[in-house]
């Protein structure tokens, strides 16, 4: 065990406890109610919302996933990276703005399945009740990922049995969201965004001056952007899986929450710089990495066995322990900015979208605080459980599994309901539910045998089925066609 390390990561851990503690005092005091605790006021500045919209974004994948996949297999897995920064790009500048200001208009909803409904001025709920189940199924599996980031890091750095050290890190996340709430989560991933992209650029640079370049042989079609190093299916569906990551944009709730919340569209502006910027540094660096880890590591014995140790084996290989510490705290960082926003944005979902509108209509602002903290609790319990089970297939595994579900259930409506002034109550409905069952049907039985992410064929249904069941329908009302004009006016 090596106590330098495990000082480092304890400092960081209270820190994040700490921003939770304060933003519990302050909420108390200013009793802002379910607005400020699960949007945090629609108060949040462009460095804020931009950096933590990508750190909720990049979890401990980025750090270990990807450079672990480019450090075996070579060049071939950068597709991903590529298809994330056009989709985050894409994002921004097409969904952020427009998203922000019909919120707004639509009755100032606070979560997307709220807005959703607002937008079509419908009292019926399936909507969002159907996108709430969506919410706790896939939000489990995404915490899951996370949880079993924490627990590999501490189990590798300082011995500590994994799944006790993922029990210390469920608790250290479920504490900070459910005392601070949006607030708390924002700034703390502002910080640990700013921790990601320092630990990223520091380790490949200081690893690359004691390269031995003589020491290294690289195995076949290493630098080749074809997995296979020929235009066969193998690196064709290897192309089209990587860049249809970028779809999961536009229907990730807890990445496009953060677009509602900011401030003015001064900030908009601010933010979508800022983000794009940021995105495109983390992937090339988590790229540069894999690559520069190959180099230096070699044939280590502990990747051979586990490919998501190379970042933690190259900055305990190359800096000083204490520092090294704070640097693998960017692997908590990314864990813990992706599960709190998962855990917030289920949370929100089901006090503001089941239990008010379905349960207790008369709700107050304390109940439906309550009733979301507590649902924080239950999901990190059910994440918790996953992870610890030795068959959920790891981190990545993890992450693609719900970043499709998430990308072909609301991406295509999203999209939809934001330029389309004919889409209908029930084309949304059957667009999220239908790319949500072809996701999950695609993901059991054809993923392996096609080579295809799930993603792009539960994409395409979902906006097929969106479609075709608007068009099938009753037009929409004047005044639903109304809102649908006034909200591309900028609101300040």
């Amino acid at each position: 065990m090596n106590f330098s390390e495990l000082i480092a990561m304890s400092l960081y851990l209270a820190l994040v406890v700490g921003v939770g503690i304060y933003f519990f005092i302050k909420g108390r005091k200013s009793n802002g109610g379910e607005k400020d605790y699960f949007l945090g006021g629609r108060n949040m500045n462009g460095w804020v919302a931009a950096l933590s919209a990508g750190a909720s974004d990049m979890s401990a994948w980025v750090l270990m996933g990807l450079p672990g996949s480019i450090f075996l297999y070579g060049m071939g897995q950068v597709w991903i990276s590529a298809g994330l920064f056009v989709g985050t790009v894409c994002s921004w500048i097409f969904i952020a703005p427009r998203l922000r200001r019909y919120s707004i208009r639509a009755n100032d909803s606070i979560t997307i399945p709220q807005f959703l409904t607002n937008r079509f001025k419908s009292n019926n709920k399936a909507l969002q009740i159907v996108s709430a189940i969506v919410f706790v199924i896939v939000y489990c599996i995404y915490s899951a990922s996370s949880i079993d980031a924490c627990g590999t890091l501490f189990n590798t750095v300082v011995g500590m049995d994994k799944g006790l050290a993922m029990i210390i890190a469920t608790c250290v996340i479920v504490v900070y969201t459910f005392l601070g709430g949006f607030n708390a989560v924002c700034w703390t991933d502002f910080f640990q965004g700013l921790l990601m992209l320092g630990a990223l650029m520091l380790a490949p640079i200081i690893a690359v001056f004691a390269i031995n370049p003589a020491d290294f042989v690289a195995p076949a079609n290493f630098y080749n952007v074809l997995e296979s190093g020929k235009a066969d299916w193998t690196s064709i569906s290897t192309i089209l899986s990587g860049l249809g990551w970028g779809l999961g944009y536009f229907g990730m709730p807890h990445i496009i929450v953060r677009y509602i919340s900011i401030k003015s569209e001064k900030e908009m502006k601010k933010s979508r710089i800022i983000g794009s910027v940021w995105t495109g540094i983390i992937l090339t660096m988590a790229t540069i990495v894999g690559l520069v880890g190959r180099k230096y590591l070699g044939d280590n014995a502990n990747i051979a066995s586990n490919n998501n140790l190379v970042f933690i084996e190259m900055v305990r290989a190359v800096f000083p322990a204490f520092i090294g510490g704070i640097l693998l705290s960017a692997i908590l960082a990314a864990s813990m900015s992706t599960a709190d926003s998962q855990l917030l944005a289920s949370s929100s979902a089901f006090a503001s979208d089941v239990y008010k509108p379905v349960f207790r209509k008369n709700a107050s602002n304390k109940e439906m605080l309550w009733a979301g903290r507590i649902i924080v609790i239950l999901i990190a319990i059910v994440a918790f459980i996953i992870a610890k089970n030795p068959n959920s297939g790891g981190i990545m595994a993890l992450v693609e599994c719900a970043w499709a579900g998430f990308g072909s259930a609301f991406g295509p409506v999203i999209i939809l309901a934001l330029y389309w002034k004919r889409l209908t109550y029930s084309g949304a409905v059957s667009g999220i539910c239908i790319g949500f069952i072809v996701d999950a049907i695609w993901y059991y039985f054809l993923s392996s045998s096609t080579g295809l992410y799930e993603i792009i064929p539960g994409f395409i249904c979902g906006l097929i089925a969106a479609v075709v069941v608007s068009l099938v329908s009753n037009s929409p009302s004047q005044e639903v066609i109304d809102l649908f004009e006034e909200s591309k006016k900028p609101i300040d």
